[in-house]
């Protein structure tokens, strides 16, 4: 089933690309413009806001809880009915160490708010959880994609391969824009996005 979207398109390729193509634009904007200073560190509220501003012209659902149960292969995300408890308890969530922002960051990937793209949203909130802390972020180009994705299956029921992972990848750099270009696409590589290079769009 194809998702719902302002394009009016009805090919799945065609809205990967549209998708990827609008929203990259949108998280180089997002840096440019200073508007990631606006976004809340740490709270739902900061992620919803992150999540409407890379798919507000893609999705009519961009930045709002969803309002299906949702699932990863044999993996089912935390069900509708406990969705908005689950927000609130993630938000009370300490972040003041690396293990406890991991920790926080891997609660959020299992509630899943959104439709689509949580992901993408969720690693841009993390990086601010980490900016603000701990004066680092990750250098997503050192993150295999393989790796990445099975610890993050993992880090539901163990997460010290997620923390060891992230840790190994951590930099100082964080106003480099280049490197936040990189981390974008290589986030959108991790959901199968390689179509186009942020920095060029």
């Amino acid at each position: 089933m194809i998702l719902e979207n302002k394009l009016n398109i009805t090919d799945q390729i065609e809205l990967a690309k549209a998708d990827e193509k609008i929203s990259k634009q949108k998280a180089r904007q997002l840096f440019d413009s200073g508007d990631i200073y606006k976004v809340e560190i740490g709270t739902f509220a900061g992620l919803a806001f992150i999540h409407a501003y890379l798919f507000e012209d893609v999705y009519p659902f961009a930045g709002k809880i969803r309002d299906v149960n949702i699932a990863k292969g044999e993996f089912r995300f935390v069900p509708l009915m406990y969705l908005e408890p689950s927000l609130k308890h993630i938000d009370a969530m300490p972040q003041g160490t690396f293990e406890q922002i991991i920790e926080k960051y891997v609660e959020m990937n299992v509630a899943h708010p959104f439709r689509e793209g949580n992901g993408r949203a969720t690693r841009i909130w993390l990086d601010l959880m980490l900016k603000k802390e701990l004066q680092q972020v990750v250098d997503w180009n050192r993150i295999d994609k393989e790796e990445y994705l099975s610890a993050m299956q993992r880090s539901v029921v163990k997460d010290l391969e997620i923390k060891f992972l992230l840790k190994q990848a951590l930099t100082d750099q964080i106003d480099d824009r280049a490197l936040f270009m990189k981390g974008i696409d290589v986030s959108y590589y991790y959901e199968g996005y390689s179509e186009f290079k942020t920095e060029e769009l």
